[in-house]
């Protein structure tokens, strides 16, 4: 009996100084940004020079795009989501990065790389899974202010093309005035394409983009998908097979297939992560290029965490414990 009992301390005292360790590498940003680094500086190959740099004229900035692009994700990672505090606690580790820039340049910079990390993005979701034949489809609301001062809201109003709108969230049922996050992931969880929109614009209108990156394949939707003359398009034009379940009232009901059911909530689960580990929907931005940058910084951080999970043997859907 003593003995049971010594061994259960012993594990426990093992979980102890595991969490320990965890809490330890959460909190230490530099720990994690050396990682991230090391993890950008594999896989974006020839987009960079060996500096780290976007080949461009001008004078060659010590602080690296790359290391702007793997700042933006610890920071994501971290549940850091105000440049602020972000850079109140950079302080902290002065000797470890000394070529580190002000929060004003970052600012401006982390905006001009955002499609350097899309592309980085990218190159790690095809390695995770780039063979994939099944895809799931679905959109997210992401509002920029509350609905009663829509009206007083300054972003967009130089560029109307990229303005938030008005839209209609359906599964909540409220309207809300911002832009909506249209996403295309495989089925292990991984995002492969996505895309901002106002939210004024119908969830079928992806699809016009989809058909154009891919072929061959079959494409997951709910019932907001749902368009006969949308899916002969996309069969005909790219032999895209477009999977919805039918409505109730529809002449020619048939059930849904189960595994078409399961495999959609993928998606689901996925714009639940990044709304609860990642706070999609709760940004500071004050313009759409702003907003556009972190979200990509948000989607490319849940990425390369996955990419750790994948490297490391561990379930790709299982973020939370990618730096354990």
């Amino acid at each position: 009996m003593y003995e049971r009992l010594r061994i259960s301390l012993i594990f426990s005292k093992l979980e102890v100084i595991k969490l320990l360790i965890y809490i330890h590498r959460m909190h230490n940003l530099y720990a994690i940004f050396a990682k991230f680094l090391n993890i950008c500086k594999q896989v974006a190959g020839n987009l960079v020079n060996e500096s780290g740099n976007v080949p461009r004229r001008g004078v060659v900035p010590k602080f690296s795009d790359l290391e702007i692009v793997a700042l933006n994700m610890t920071s994501e990672v971290t549940g850091i989501d105000s440049e602020s505090l972000l850079f109140a606690k950079l302080q902290e580790y002065r000797n470890e990065i000394p070529n580190l820039i002000s929060r004003r340049q970052y600012n401006d910079r982390h905006k001009i790389t955002s499609s350097l990390c899309n592309r980085i993005r990218e190159r790690m979701a095809a390695e995770i899974d780039g063979g994939e034949d099944y895809f799931c489809i679905d959109s997210k609301p992401i509002e920029v202010c509350r609905f009663a001062r829509f009206k007083r809201c300054s972003m967009g109003r130089k560029d109307f093309e990229k303005a938030p709108s008005v839209g209609y969230c359906a599964s909540q049922g409220v309207f809300y005035y911002g832009y909506k996050l249209h996403a295309l992931c495989g089925l292990s969880g991984v995002i492969h394409s996505f895309d901002l929109t106002k939210a004024s614009v119908h969830d079928i209108h992806y699809l016009k983009d989809v058909k154009v990156d891919y072929s061959n394949c079959t494409v997951i939707g709910d019932r907001g998908y749902i368009s006969a003359q949308v899916q002969l398009d996309l069969f005909e034009t790219a032999n895209i097979r477009l999977e919805v379940p039918y409505r109730c009232n529809q002449k020619e009901w048939k059930p849904t297939f189960p595994a078409f059911a399961k495999a959609r909530k993928r998606i689901e689960t996925l714009f639940s992560q990044l709304c609860d580990q990642f706070m999609i929907i709760r940004n500071y931005a004050k313009d759409t290029g702003g907003l556009f940058a972190r979200i990509i910084g948000k989607i490319s951080a849940i990425t390369i965490l996955q990419y750790i999970n994948y490297k490391n043997g561990k379930p790709i859907g299982r973020v939370k414990y990618a730096l354990i």
